[in-house]
């Protein structure tokens, strides 16, 4: 290209440049090469660099947070098919890692940004330079990040007991219900198991209805700490509680039972100076092709858990037609 087209182009640019320096925007322009050319007073102030202190320097070099094989490809797109590219806060949540300084979003540690980039065209068509406009979105981006952690409290609130902290009836049974459906699919086996606390009438009766409910409070620790991550565990309403042994057979589920038991059986529970010995009783069903739904799933480890009370609570019984 003659130098007085080059010349008339970088006058073009520095007229554009003079133009968005005071917008509140970020605005970079790359050779070919990706050296920066242009770097507009919104860059200077968020990066602490003066313009002359980054020309014709490489950008990755400059700002090594930037992916380089990730940004190259994106930007050959720009120079190659004199197309604009966008990228989003969502996708990455910057693309110049500036601190971010404003009193609002004093949460974000960072600027948030989108970026557009744009063919900066010679008079002969060709793409010898690119544009990247930087938007700081961090308010929209907290906004919509405090948001989807309210929306996902409010999903988990919604789904657990609130004493416990395990799964609520409506939730647990849900997933009983989908976990039926998938055994039956795929032919896989799972084991429901369900135990009660022993006498939990007389903990209230003697101690009190806030000692009562610590005792359900620790029971429900001591079944998160005994169960594995796969399991599924839920208060199914006053003392009792379910747990949904994912691919476990009734005699896998008969040793977790007998684990949970026993770490039950040694504890003490110490509440406004009372100190409480307690054990529970367990019923165990495995899923087998006679059940039609998990409804009766329920009620036949509930059948078990009965057989256990008859046989003098604190043991763990499978549930097995007679």
């Amino acid at each position: 290209m003659p130098n007085s087209q080059v010349d008339e182009d970088l006058k073009q640019m520095h007229a554009l440049m003079a133009m968005l320096q005071n917008l509140d925007v970020g605005l970079v322009i790359l050779d070919r090469n990706y050296n920066i050319q242009l770097w507009n007073s919104f860059m200077e102030s968020h990066s602490g660099m003066y313009p002359h202190e980054v020309r014709d320097r490489l950008l990755f070099e400059e700002f090594p947070e930037i992916n380089e094989d990730w940004f190259r490809h994106k930007a050959e797109s720009v120079f190659l098919l004199n197309n604009r590219a966008f990228t989003t806060w969502e996708q990455r949540p910057y693309l110049f890692k500036f601190k971010n300084y404003r009193p609002i979003t004093g949460k974000a540690e960072f600027m948030y940004q989108n970026s557009t980039l744009i063919p900066l065209a010679s008079a002969n068509g060709v793409v010898e330079r690119i544009g990247i406009i930087i938007y700081d979105v961090t308010d929209q981006a907290i906004n919509r990040v405090e948001l989807k952690e309210a929306n996902d409290q409010l999903k988990r609130l919604s789904r657990t007991d609130k004493l416990t902290g395990l799964y609520n009836r409506g939730y647990w049974e849900e997933c009983l219900n989908k976990e039926f459906k998938r055994c039956k699919r795929t032919g896989n086996t799972s084991t429901l198991l369900m135990f009660d606390i022993d006498h939990f009438k007389k903990v209230n009766d003697q101690y009190g209805h806030p000692t009562g409910d610590e005792v359900i409070k620790v029971t429900a620790n001591i079944l998160q700490e005994t169960m594995r991550e796969t399991d599924i565990a839920g208060r199914y309403g006053g003392e009792e509680y379910v747990v949904i042994l994912i691919n476990c057979s009734a005699e896998q589920a008969y040793h977790f039972a007998e684990r949970l038991r026993t770490k039950v059986e040694q504890t003490v529970v110490e509440h406004q100076g009372f100190k409480v010995n307690y054990t529970v009783s367990l019923g165990i069903c495995e899923l087998a092709d006679t059940i039609v739904n998990h409804s009766q799933w329920i009620e036949l480890a509930d059948q078990g858990l009965y057989r256990s009370k008859e046989s003098g609570r604190n043991t763990a019984t499978i549930y097995t037609r007679n």
